[in-house]
């Protein structure tokens, strides 16, 4: 029996692409501990897989979605609406730039890259959270997001998602304060290298990983699971009180000074 009995809630989970997407490690521990999930894909070529790793969650709702395409997100809320009445969890799993955007100079950042990686990265939030609002129940709604350090440090590679990634944490402030009223609540979690496909995108990931491994407190890496755990703390009513924050997920690697 799970000692956290979240059964009777719902929760969109965004991003789920493949058996290791932190999304997913997010969305299998919610419905594990009782959520109704509904799930979106971006499109037919990852649908497969998506409901492959889902098919077996009770009551899940797959759903197809675009989020540069407004039109795709209305028909998702609007679906949502219709199938679960309201929706307690957010989880917004969503990153993207072009591989050559993560390479090389900082300096060498395209402006189309930057819009692209800022539109899907950090404004989707923004998107999806204005379209949830009204569907989630207030003082039992909770909106989760994924950030990285890199926000508010210089790594290597990292270059145009750094950017995006700033966005996305002031998003989560400023949405923090301005859906604090009705009882909605946003955090962000900023896990440390974790091994996703998505990752491997990053020039230098490998040794990004070994220096987390080597250097942070814990002396390891963490895993999407771990991730997932402190995403159903956040969603709970565990962080009644915990709203507009970061949340670190990285075995300590944040507090070092070098």
């Amino acid at each position: 029996m799970n000692v956290l009995d979240l059964s009777g809630k719902t929760a969109l989970v965004l991003g789920i692409a493949n058996r290791w997407s932190i999304a997913y490690a997010i969305g299998s521990l919610l419905q594990a501990h009782g959520v109704q999930v509904a799930v979106t894909y971006q499109n037919e070529r990852v649908a497969d897989e998506v409901l492959k790793l889902t098919g077996d969650w009770p009551g899940v709702l797959p759903l197809a979605c675009e989020l540069t395409d407004d039109a795709q997100v209305e028909a998702v809320f609007e679906r949502l609406k219709n199938e679960f009445g309201s929706l307690n969890y957010l989880i917004h799993c969503i990153a993207f730039a072009e591989r050559s955007e993560l390479q090389g100079p900082f300096r060498n950042i395209s402006r189309g890259g930057f819009h692209t990686s800022l539109d899907i990265s950090a404004y989707s939030l923004i998107g999806a959270a204005q379209r949830a609002a009204p569907m989630m129940p207030a003082g039992d709604s909770s909106i989760l997001t994924l950030t990285y350090m890199a926000s508010e440090r210089v790594v290597p590679n990292y270059n145009v998602m750094a950017l995006a990634k700033a966005a996305l944490e002031n998003s989560v402030r400023y949405l923090a304060s301005d859906l604090g009223p009705l009882g909605i609540r946003v955090n962000a979690i900023s896990a440390g290298p974790v091994r996703t496909a998505s990752a491997r995108a990053i020039s230098g990931f490998t040794d990004m990983l070994k220096q987390h491994a080597e250097k942070s407190p814990l002396r390891r890496n963490v895993s999407a699971e771990e991730v997932g755990k402190a995403a159903l703390y956040l969603c709970s009513d565990l962080a009644s009180g915990v709203t507009g924050t970061v949340h670190f997920v990285d075995g300590g690697y944040h507090i070092l000074g070098a």
